[in-house]
Order: structure tokens, then C-alpha cells, then sequence
């Protein structure tokens, strides 16, 4: 679990000194509101609760990608991103290619932005088609082939799991082994 501690000053209407006010929101993101009002600002300060993937699921994940891999030789790269979309892990098995390390973590990376399999975004993407032209957002980083899947936690993203080395379906089955050990 992690907590993310907001802060804002608004204008407010003129109030009673010492005025506090508590709000809570029963979401699937838990959010705490407590407010201090003073004479003419509002103080609001909040707490964001959410569920983002441990370095001990990354671990996981990994574990049984590089064995899918393994299985059906294809020496792969393997990364894991949080919920933010930060790295938490990566490998890259021996004889894997050097220029898939990136592919990889931004096809994690693609996966939890958007919130779909990179696959199924590749198909929106087409000249065309609703997202076509999005690989060149994000500063680039932004994957159109298979090997990137989302992780799910209570029908919830808390990660993703991007894999490059092989062939497109040979990343994607890597991918899906591996999200299967989420």
C-alpha cells in the first residue's frame, strides 16, 4: 500500500475560526479529506491509498517469465513497473539483445499507462484507427507490439510486466506466463 500525501490552499467564504471539517470516500482508492478553515482559506489536505505491485511480486512475475522463456528459448528481457509506471525490476538472460532492455521496461511502462495489453493497443493504433500516431507520445516510450501486459489486483492496475527478445508472439507468450504468476 502506497500513501501519497496531497496539499492545496483555496479561497474560501469567510468561516468561524477553527472550523474542521472530515470527508471520507469509500472508493476502490481509499481518500481521507480533512479540511482546516480559517477566515479567508481552506487548508485541504489528503491521503491516497492505493495498491501498486511489491518488489517481491515483481520478483514473481520475473521468475516465471525468464522460465517461459527458458522453455521456449527465447532469451528475453523481463520488466516489472509499479503502479506509476516506475521500474521495480528487470532482467535481461543471457544472450538476450541489449537493445531490448529499454522495449521491454517501455513496454511495461506502455501497459500501465494506458491500461491494455500493448498487443491490443497495436491494433488501435493502426493508420486509421483511433490511436494511431500515440507511439510518438510519452517522449517515445510508448510500445505498439505484443509483450506488455497490465497487472491486475481486485480488477484494479496495480503494475505491468513488458518482456522484448523474441518474436512478437513469442514475447507475448512470455508476458502472459509471467503475469499469470501475478
Amino acid at each position: 500500500m502506497i500513501e501519497v500525501a496531497l496539499s492545496a490552499i483555496v479561497q474560501a467564504k469567510p468561516a468561524r475560526d477553527n472550523d474542521v471539517e472530515l470527508k471520507r470516500d469509500s472508493t476502490s482508492q481509499q481518500i481521507d479529506a480533512v479540511s482546516f478553515t480559517t477566515h479567508t482559506t481552506r487548508e485541504v489536505l489528503m491521503t491516497i491509498k492505493f495498491e501498486s505491485v511489491s518488489l517481491e511480486d515483481a520478483q514473481r512475475v520475473i521468475a516465471a517469465g525468464q522460465s517461459e522463456a527458458s522453455k521456449i528459448g527465447s532469451p528475453s528481457n523481463v520488466a516489472v513497473v509499479d503502479a506509476g509506471g516506475n521500474l521495480v525490476s528487470h532482467i535481461r538472460m543471457d544472450n538476450a539483445w541489449v537493445g531490448s532492455v529499454d522495449i521491454s521496461i517501455n513496454k511495461a511502462f506502455t501497459a500501465r499507462a494506458f491500461d491494455i495489453a500493448t498487443n491490443d493497443l497495436a491494433e488501435q493504433a493502426q493508420p486509421g484507427e483511433q490511436f494511431y500516431g500515440i507511439q510518438g507520445s510519452n517522449h517515445g516510450r510508448v510500445m505498439v507490439f505484443a509483450g506488455g501486459i497490465p497487472l491486475r489486483r481486485d480488477g484494479l492496475v496495480v503494475g505491468a510486466v513488458g518482456v522484448s527478445g523474441g518474436s512478437g508472439l513469442q514475447d507475448q507468450m512470455v508476458a502472459e506466463a509471467a503475469a499469470a504468476a501475478f
